[in-house]
């Protein structure tokens, strides 16, 4: 777990801490976000900052506005008690004041496994890559990373507003025609934390924590010969954009990465001119009305950026997914066909494979070393997890210790053991992390190894009187498979806000990531590992969702006048959904075939998505209609939406109508009132698709998961005559009653012989 994460998980526990407080928390100030109706400005205002501090001020002598945003909302932030929010909430032109969120991060070979060839820009585009940039909000960036070389860069596109901003360790000379600009936002983390310390970290878009380089460099960072990680990884680094323009928003700090922060960039992104928008942060809230990062995403899709967030790393758990509005896409993570293989071999003779990033020494040059449990060489009643300080030097030095995961990061329970004199490291998965294996740069000899070896060896551990072990790195491996697999963290539908809409989008290569670093942290993060890296190998959906959006920056340039809603459904009905052999992409998790809760419309093939045949042109209109299928309030869209909107009384709207690239449809289950037996459900679903290839008819076939459940669609043909032509049908699914918790999948796709614009159905019974 990163500084930031642990750092964002106190700020929560802090904030959920003051149940039972006295009458003095009535004073105590809180960050707050204020939208407003920017039409009942009052006339005596001649701009809205001055609204915006007089109605501040009529609450509050002391408070100040922190940031006034105008492109993603209409309105303005400031820490106030909540007295006064609640006198605020009151005045007139005041839509809501919505107390701040605080957001976690979450945290080569790839261009070649996505099939993207050695040019990464090869691919057929009719646009120049060159035109498109990509803003990436996170950490900040290591302008110095040979991962921004300008090298080959035509000029700044002219469509760019941004800027390159000066602070502690940036000049505007850091930026380039790679890097073409860089903000930083931090007065919402200086209210509720005081002034940077910058000690610590720069006060300015530097990264200090490694983060924000490694993300920006996933997406278009320019190609490197002879990238690797101390040996491991071998090869041309570079983003899946590499001639796109990136421009960093640093909004995360050793504290967290806070809604004002947060909003302030989305507003300055939208302003600058960005193309795509790439969010591995993750939190947000049971309404997409309080959801900083959905209602920010809501007008950046209005100006036509399409914006990319991760799933989370919640994973196996169901219904763990974060970022799922519908206008967001939504990326999982999978494996890529590389590993980093490191065998253990026990005194009674036997092997097992794990994986490790240490580059050291390997003990296998020396003989056999003894092997400790280290439950039973801690004092602690957790001393198997290996916490700081909780190992006795004396039962470990010189030995090979046997941890266990949970509870602290992986890495440092490397450290723990190293100082307390271990020679080496076994790690184990128990049976929450299953099989999953992810490689860490250990500072020490070491492997990590699956719940199943791991049994084994702790087996062999208290059954022999005398154990030993020794560890051995197997270096980089190439062509594993199957893959990609569906990574264990990575979260998972059902959406448990609009079961209707399926999340997550799709899926993309989130484990073992090669890319770019920050010169002020070692590839651990730790504050204990000084070793200095130009490429980190890391994993996460974090890494997930700069895949997508470098993805999305290739199809931006070679269709600029695509919609976002366009780019999403190319990327999502060309994903595939199985290997070459035909079986159906694995889950590590369960070691069982993926459904679309994992992996949502599939994985992502890029060359495929930049000629889909047929798109599914989500509008922001279609999303309004949506907002009022959940019935939400007048005052509430102009929240969303910047403007005043009524749902008409007299219209049908139904979340089911929302023109998306996928089906998920939730049924009632099988106990009906009184314990009688329900009839069967049926729901229809309405669609609209969009030609944007050749003329032609394109026929639907539609997979069935069982006899419980038909899916009928009209009309069964669709003929397009010219680009841009619309037609629209209508699927009914008819499904007999199941016991709760039941789920079943299907498929619907159209086909003109050349392409397969493909949709999957997940159905739920709760």
């Amino acid at each position: 777990m990163s500084r930031i994460k642990i750092a964002a998980l106190m700020v929560l526990l802090i904030a959920s801490s003051c149940c039972g407080c006295t009458d003095a928390a009535k004073d105590v100030k809180k960050t707050y976000i204020v939208h407003v109706d920017k039409l009942h400005m009052p006339a005596s205002f001649d701009h809205h900052l001055q609204w915006y501090e007089a109605s501040l001020k009529s609450v509050s002598e002391s408070a100040t506005v922190l940031y006034s945003y105008k492109n993603v909302i209409h309105g303005f932030s400031a820490r106030i008690t909540d007295e006064e929010a609640e006198l605020l909430q009151k005045q007139e032109g005041v839509l809501s004041v919505v107390p701040e969120l605080v957001y976690e991060l979450h945290t080569t070979r790839t261009p070649e496994f996505l099939g993207l060839g050695e040019g990464g820009d090869s691919i057929p585009a009719s646009g120049s890559v060159s035109d498109v940039i990509v803003g990436v909000l996170d950490t900040g960036v290591w302008p110095e990373s040979p991962s921004f070389d300008d090298t080959g860069l035509g000029p700044v596109p002219s469509s760019w507003k941004g800027q390159c901003e000066v602070g502690k360790g940036f000049n505007s000379s850091s930026c380039n025609k790679k890097l073409i600009g860089a903000r930083y936002f931090l007065k919402g983390y200086e209210a509720s934390f005081g002034p940077i310390d910058e000690t610590k970290e720069s006060k300015s878009p530097r990264d200090d924590e490694g983060h924000g380089t490694h993300t920006a460099t996933t997406a278009a960072g320019s190609a490197v010969p002879g990238a690797n990680f101390f040996g491991f990884a071998p090869g041309t680094a570079r983003g899946m954009a590499p001639s796109a323009r990136v421009a960093a928003y640093k909004i995360c700090w050793l504290g967290g990465c806070f809604g004002t922060d947060i909003l302030a960039a989305l507003d300055k992104a939208v302003a600058d001119g960005v193309h795509v928008l790439s969010l591995s942060i993750g939190g947000g809230s049971s309404d997409y009305a309080r959801d900083t990062i959905a209602i920010g995403a809501f007008a950046a899709t209005e100006h036509g950026i399409l914006v990319s967030c991760s799933a989370g790393n919640a994973g196996p758990s169901p219904g763990s997914l974060s970022n799922v509005a519908p206008w967001v896409t939504n990326v999982g993570a999978g494996t890529l066909d590389r590993d980093f293989p490191a065998y253990v071999t026990l005194g009674d003779g036997k092997n097992f494979s794990g994986v490790s990033l240490y580059n050291g020494k390997s003990l296998s040059d020396t003989k056999l070393l003894p092997l400790v449990f280290a439950g039973n060489a801690s004092n602690s009643s957790s001393g198997n997890l290996c916490m700081r300080d909780s190992l006795i030097p004396e039962k470990v030095a010189g030995k090979i210790v046997f941890c266990e995961r949970g509870m602290n990061a992986r890495v440092e329970k490397g450290f723990v053991v190293k100082e307390a004199g271990g020679a080496g490291m076994i790690l184990a998965n128990t049976d929450l992390y299953g099989e999953e294996l992810v490689a860490d740069a250990q500072i020490l000899p070491s492997a990590t190894v699956g719940q199943k070896a791991g049994h084994a060896i702790k087996q062999y551990l208290f059954k022999d009187p005398n154990p030993t072990a020794t560890i051995a790195s197997g270096g980089t491996k190439l062509g594993i498979q199957p893959s990609p697999v569906v990574a264990a963290f990575s979260s998972r539908g059902p959406n448990t806000l609009t079961p209707q809409i399926l999340k997550p989008d799709i899926i993309a290569p989130g484990v073992n990531i090669l890319a770019g670093w920050t010169g002020a942290a070692g590839p651990t993060g730790l504050d204990a590992d000084k070793r200095p890296v130009k490429f980190n190998i890391i994993s996460g959906t974090s890494m997930s969702c700069p895949h997508v959006s470098g993805l999305a920056a290739l199809v931006k340039a070679a269709h600029p006048d695509w919609s976002p809603g366009a780019i999403r459904s190319a990327l999502m009905t060309t994903a595939y959904t199985a290997y070459k052999n035909g079986h159906i992409i694995e889950d590590i998790a369960t070691g069982n075939p993926s459904t679309p809760f994992d992996i949502g419309a599939g994985h992502v093939d890029p060359v495929a998505a930049l000629d889909p045949g047929l798109v599914y042109d989500t509008t922001v209109d279609d999303y309004i209609g949506f907002l009022c299928a959940l019935n939400y309030s007048a005052s509430e869209i102009k929240q969303i939406a910047r403007k005043s909107y009524t749902c008409e009384s007299e219209k049908t709207y139904r979340v089911e109508d929302l023109n998306y690239p996928s089906f998920a449809v939730p049924l009632e289950t099988s106990s009906g009132a009184g314990g009688g037996k329900k009839e069967a459900s049926t729901i229809k679903y309405a669609r609209t698709l969009t030609n944007v290839g050749s003329s032609g008819t394109y026929k639907v076939s539609v997979t069935s998961p069982s006899a419980s459940v038909k899916i009928l669609v009209e009309p069964q043909s669709l003929t397009f005559s010219e680009a841009y032509e619309k037609k629209s049908y209508t699927v009914t699914f008819t499904a007999s009653s199941q016991p709760s918790g039941t789920v079943s999948f299907g498929r619907l796709e159209w086909s003109d012989g050349k392409h397969t614009v493909s949709s999957p159905v997940a159905f739920s019974w709760t």
